[in-house]
């Protein structure tokens, strides 16, 4: 298994635009959160309050694979995973075209930012080249944001001394 550097190199490598970044904080989420809300139907059990849905196995496996690449980051991306579930959950006892609006809607939303940063970046998305980038995304997410807070600075080094520090390219033909 790679490392927790090296997957987040890999995805760095594609972006490196501060404006893609920041269309990132935004698409990501909203993708994250509407695939757990298409996933939280339907329920084929409730143990202890809590549906048993796809949305809830994927991130089971999900934060296991996070956790294992970094428990720190892991334990932030499952606090947020915990997050989507409980919306998923909300929006599944809605009505079905309640559940699907909200669903298909933040999917597409998001995505639509997601390629606003790849028009900035000049790069296409990562997961064009390689699949994981749709699971490393969110991660990438959550640690460009502890770097915006100074936070897990080890990290940062070592993902910029691969692939370079952050910038706004001035031509986006780069």
């Amino acid at each position: 298994m790679k490392s927790f550097v090296d997957q987040l190199s890999k995805y760095a490598s594609y972006h490196r635009d501060r404006r893609n970044i920041a269309t990132h904080f935004i698409g990501i989420p909203m993708i994250v959160a509407a695939v757990v809300i298409l996933l939280s139907r339907p329920a084929f059990a409730v143990i202890g309050g809590v549906a048993v849905t796809p949305a809830l196995v994927v991130m089971l496996v999900t934060s296991a694979y996070y956790v294992k690449l970094d428990w720190r980051f892991g334990v932030a991306m499952i606090l947020f995973l915990l997050g989507c579930l409980r919306l998923g959950q909300w929006f599944s006892v809605e009505t079905t075209s309640t559940w699907l609006t909200w669903g298909v809607g933040l999917f597409v939303v998001g995505w639509i930012f997601q390629f606003v940063g790849h028009f900035y970046e000049g790069k296409k998305p990562a997961f064009v080249d390689d699949i994981m980038g749709l699971i490393i995304g969110p991660i990438f997410v959550a640690a460009e944001a502890a770097f915006l807070l100074g936070l897990r600075k080890d990290v940062q080094h070592a993902v910029e001394a691969r692939v370079g520090p952050t910038i706004i390219r001035k031509s986006i033909a780069a």
